[in-house]
């Protein structure tokens, strides 16, 4: 028979394992219980069905979206279509927004659209090299660069006076790029598996360094303050490095089809966009010690992404898929976007649940 003293030294011992366990559970699992991003609108962009990468302008709360034949442009506040900037096979954008100004790539024309981001007009254009991809303003020396990939070059731009200030020879394919503000440019090298860091003063290469394991790096975010560089890989892997010496931190699993990343840097967590459909989250607990969080849900072909770094909200575009040649096992070949189905999905973080959502700030 069991006393009621040894009922209560069990349950003393059933008390300090439960607080144990408890404190050995990770921070994450209660949080993840519920999906960490919302959709707060769906917004319509129509033709032309297909795009590429987006840019996020705090001092005007636009996106701008590089849409095939133009870049167009949302108004987040609004939910609604701001205008359209005319540029043929546009693909990267970025925005200097100390100088009024932003810059487009043009892969048909060959050309650097400058324009107004406020009305929209075109200023100018800058003749460049063919196959223009990532364009990143460097606001350390208010210099734009254009990354080019078959001509394994970046095209530096003076954005006082609109003309090219250097050709930046890389020996590989540039993919995107990040700008730590202080000087430095890093470069995923698409083909070689590799980042180039640029001294953006110097405009002359100063390290590379190798992404062991990692098959053509797309994505790339950097978390300046801790000194880490994020690089996304096709082979669903997400590289860490330090951005001083370049030895690799860490490397985690990401989604499917990855072609963007973002740093969201109040929450610190590192987002890669997957084609796949979904948003891979990983949790900075630590420069050297990274977490991963359940996948959130987005939309098949929501590759590429942009976020507001204030709030936390993820911008993506994706079109509705169909398949239009079954037999074919090429899915660039397989699969088509169905014609005026292309939107704007905006994923607000659950914890600002009590927010006001896109479109009505």
């Amino acid at each position: 028979m069991i006393n009621k003293s040894t009922v209560a030294v069990i349950g003393l011992v059933l008390l300090k394992a439960s607080c144990a366990l408890a404190a050995d559970t990770p921070p994450d699992a209660a949080a993840t219980a519920a999906p960490l991003y919302r959709t707060a609108q769906s917004i319509p962009l129509g033709a032309p069905d297909r795009w590429d990468y987006l840019t996020w302008d705090a001092s005007s709360h636009r996106v701008f979206a590089a849409h095939q034949a133009t870049v167009t442009v949302v108004d987040a506040d609004r939910s609604t279509i701001a205008g359209q900037i005319p540029v043929a096979g546009a693909n990267g954008i970025a925005i200097a927004a100390d100088l009024h100004k932003g810059y487009a790539g043009s892969s048909e024309a060959h050309v650097i659209v400058v324009f107004d981001p406020e009305s929209l007009h075109v200023l100018k254009q800058i003749p460049a090299d063919e196959d223009t991809d990532g364009v990143v303003y460097d606001p350390y020396t208010e210099r734009v660069f254009v990354m080019h990939g078959d001509p394994k070059l970046v095209t530096a731009v003076d954005t006082r006076s609109d003309t090219v200030a250097a050709r930046i020879e890389l020996g590989g394919k540039p993919e995107f790029a990040a700008a730590d503000g202080a000087g430095k440019l890093y470069v995923n090298i698409v083909d070689r598996g590799e980042v180039q860091r640029i001294d953006t003063r110097s405009l002359k290469v100063d390290a590379t360094w190798p992404l062991p394991g990692c098959e053509r790096p797309h994505g790339i975010a950097l978390d300046a303050s801790a000194g880490r560089l994020f690089s996304g890989c096709v082979n669903q892997r997400l590289m860490v490095l330090d951005t001083h010496d370049g030895h690799v931190v860490a490397q985690l699993p990401i989604g499917s089809g990855s072609d963007a990343l973002g740093f969201d840097p109040k929450r610190r967590w590192v987002l890669s966009s997957n084609g796949a459909g979904t948003l891979s989250v990983i949790r900075e607990t630590s420069p050297d010690r990274y977490v991963p969080m359940p996948d959130v849900s987005t939309q098949i072909t929501a590759r590429t992404m942009t976020i507001d770094p204030d709030t936390g909200t993820v911008f993506l575009v994706a079109g509705e898929r169909f398949e239009k040649n079954p037999a074919a096992t090429d899915p660039h070949k397989r699969y088509g976007i169905r014609p005026g189905s292309v939107r704007m999905l905006v994923e607000q973080p659950s914890d600002n649940v009590g927010a006001p959502p896109a479109g009505n700030r």
